[in-house]
């Protein structure tokens, strides 16, 4: 595909631009994701009960008689919120396609951000319109660790060539790594569901997941001890293959705050699902995605290519010589 020629004029983004940038998209997509609790546990999930505007006719919350103001500017604060992930998302993009030479991988992952973004405006509208239904409010966090992992491997790629990937680890402990990932997307669906049961719909009309909140967390709770068993065993197997040492402290840190959100998650249970620590629950999994994405990262690297050979000076016009004389 032919690189436009406006592209040519921008400025080049040093690597450290690039990466500075992923990661402040690491922290827009995760933090989004936490104000969006902040939502709904204090019951403003519908304070703007339109999308886009507000109210009808007004893009700001305005006064009526039955939301209250503070309602409103919570909910309206998280939307405005979406502008600055925007604006990280897209200036992600521009500096990617502003790399010298250009960086395929690099580019496709600064894409999924502000298309990521986008996806997740049209879903928040779709969840208010459609009252706050427990499932759309899953999928919207669900999206949101999507985008916080493909920010992580946006990091990685800034630091990484465009090179063909060279495995630092073999392939049945990529598979474990893998298992271990896939574990951990049913845990966070879990979670959801757990949040979806619980008493923090986002406004108190609205209907919640009809299982028990006890059964959901017990699946839930499962699932997290089979998670920690998998990173036990991974743990053995890093080591049984001596793999590298950024591996190993990337995985020293996921298994931390695995932990610590596992710990987290059982004084909330027991204290009873007090508001704070929802929303500190969702920022353990925020970075709990964001670990055992870099743990992901670190399995390979990328090198730089090799640059094309360059004809010695005057070789060029020797050879149309020698094609001419013949």
């Amino acid at each position: 595909m032919t690189r436009p020629a406006f592209l040519d004029r921008l400025p080049a983004a040093p690597p450290s631009l690039v990466r500075a940038l992923a990661i402040a998209a690491v922290v827009a997509q995760a933090g989004i994701a936490v104000t969006g609790s902040v939502v709904r546990v204090t019951g403003s999930g519908l304070g703007c009960p339109e999308w886009p505007e507000c109210f009808p006719g007004s893009l700001v919350p305005t006064p009526h008689p039955e939301v209250e103001p503070l309602t409103q500017w919570i909910e309206f604060g998280n939307r405005l919120l979406t502008f600055a992930v925007v604006l990280v998302a897209g200036a992600c993009l521009l500096a990617a396609l502003a790399t010298r030479p250009r960086r395929t991988r690099l580019t496709r992952l600064a894409l999924v951000q502000p298309l990521g973004v986008v996806a997740q405006a049209a879903i928040g509208g779709a969840v208010v319109q459609l009252g706050l239904v427990w499932w759309s409010v899953s999928v919207h966090l669900l999206v949101s660790m999507v985008l916080v992992w493909l920010a992580v491997q946006l990091v990685a790629a800034a630091s990484d060539g465009d090179g063909p990937a060279r495995r630092l680890v073999g392939g049945a402990v990529r598979g474990l790594v893998a298992t271990c990932t896939a574990v951990l997307a049913a845990v966070l669906v879990a979670g959801s569901f757990v949040t979806a049961a619980g008493p923090h719909a986002g406004d108190a009309a609205t209907p919640r997941l009809d299982v028990s909140v006890e059964t959901v967390a017990q699946v839930h709770a499962e699932l997290l001890v089979g998670y920690l068993g998998l990173l036990v065993g991974l743990g053995f197997a890093l080591r049984a293959v001596a793999a590298p040492a950024r591996v190993l402290r990337r995985y020293g840190v996921l298994v931390a705050v695995v932990a610590a959100q596992g710990l987290l998650g059982a004084v909330q249970y027991a204290l009873g699902v007090p508001e704070i620590l929802v929303s500190l629950h969702v920022l353990g999994a925020a970075l709990v995605t964001v670990a055992a994405a870099a743990l992901w990262a670190a399995l390979s690297e990328r090198p730089a290519l090799a640059p094309a050979a360059q004809p010695a000076p005057g070789a060029a016009q020797e050879s149309a010589l020698a094609d001419k004389g013949s």
